[in-house]
């Protein structure tokens, strides 16, 4: 592939404001459209197991929006079928207009010669009639999810209700009590959105382009990981995407950004929240040190006695600078900062401002701090906590 040459150059500064306001993290919040339009901002909101505070899913609007309700996040999910559970840049929510763009994935899995769990003969065929006549239902409730207590060693409905979700003639409509709650397509997908009429090339076009307009501005490997495609896919694509080359201040990569990214300037007030490692702004390590020149790792798979920043260490933004960690845990009404990081002592009101808003969220009425990683920053958080209104 040919890259055009670059009409237009960035700063460092530039770049790192046009990706803040793409995620929705600088300017005004949109509240009309609400958890439904972060969403359809974002593209993908990660799902996780890991929960602390809240879940990631939860977090990601919650960043953006405030203390919107988590039986909100959840119905703006789920309801009226605005939304649908796939392979992205990991398993993600995402919005149900991209059910479309998802068809060659769909169609790669369908031609998958070899997969880590066996198909038993006529599971597959039971488990969709069992849907048709009963769903929606859980793996549970499809005749067990696993043949042992391992995790790994899944029952025969579970694999072919997994292998069907994989093909597309089976949709995850919610979540229940973190259970994928299964359901055909046919019943779940809005009737003109049900089709795998776009052909490879144009399903990852329009992959590329929302990736593009997500981010702001990436580099080709920025762009990729979004979605989770090929870097190769990302070349076929991206001249035909809508998408510019620029260049960036210290960027070592070529990099492309949105053109409404660049048409005006990005202004407007910051928000100051603590992040979760799976949200989108900061989910790819290499480009958070790059835009942020912060390193992020996250180590809830990391032995206790390696652990450098604590099992679930969230990243505090404030004033678009990611100023600080915070490894937060919940002891009845009291949020817990087991391991607190700061970049100094200007963070500070930063910190303490992020650990209130999160701990009044999730409805706790105290906050107590416990390890700060330069002990003399300790008293002055603890003193800045206690100045906040809960």
């Amino acid at each position: 592939m040919t890259t055009p040459r670059p009409s237009t150059e960035l700063s460092a500064d530039e770049a790192r404001r046009i990706a803040l306001r793409a995620q929705g993290l600088l300017g005004t919040p949109d509240r009309r459209s609400g958890v439904r339009g972060v969403l359809r901002h974002l593209g993908a909101v990660q799902l996780d197991t890991i929960s602390v505070l809240a879940r990631s899913h939860e977090l990601i609007p919650y960043a953006r929006l405030g203390a919107v309700g988590r039986k909100t996040v959840e119905d703006a999910y789920w309801k009226d079928t605005h939304a649908f559970e796939y392979w992205s840049h990991a398993a993600c929510i995402l919005p149900v207009e991209e059910w479309p763009h998802f068809a060659f994935r769909r169609r790669a899995y369908r031609s998958r010669p070899h997969w880590h769990h066996d198909l038993p003969d006529g599971v597959y065929d039971q488990v969709i009639k069992q849907l048709t006549t009963e769903g929606p239902l859980t793996a549970t409730e499809l005749g067990g999810a696993k043949k042992t207590s391992d995790w790994w060693d899944w029952s025969g409905s579970k694999v072919a209700v997994e292998r069907a979700l994989m093909y597309g003639e089976v949709v995850c409509v919610e979540r229940r009590g973190w259970k994928r709650v299964y359901d055909l397509a046919e019943r779940a997908i809005p009737a003109a959105l049900l089709h795998d009429e776009l052909d490879d090339t144009e399903c990852l076009r329009r992959l590329v382009r929302l990736a593009g307009r997500s981010l702001g501005v990436g580099t080709r490997a920025d762009i990729a990981d979004y979605h989770r495609l090929k870097g190769e896919q990302v070349d076929a694509v991206i001249a035909d995407s809508g998408l510019v080359p620029v260049t960036v201040e210290g960027w070592a990569k070529p990099a492309w950004a949105d053109p409404e990214a660049l048409a005006t300037p990005p202004r407007g007030r910051h928000r100051t929240t603590l992040l979760s490692p799976f949200d989108s702004l900061i989910w790819e390590r290499a480009r958070t040190e790059r835009i942020f020149g912060f390193t992020h790792r996250l180590e809830a798979y990391v032995p206790r006695q390696k652990r450098v920043y604590g099992y679930f260490a969230m990243p505090v933004l404030a004033g678009g600078r990611l100023v600080g960690r915070v490894d937060p845990a919940r002891e009845g009404s009291t949020l817990v900062a087991r391991q607190v990081t700061l970049d100094g002592p200007k963070a500070v009101p930063a910190v303490a401002q992020a650990l209130v808003e999160a701990a009044s969220w999730v409805d706790c009425t105290d906050v107590r701090v416990e390890r700060v990683d330069a002990p003399e920053l300790r008293e002055p958080l603890v003193r800045a906590l206690s100045g906040l209104p809960a």
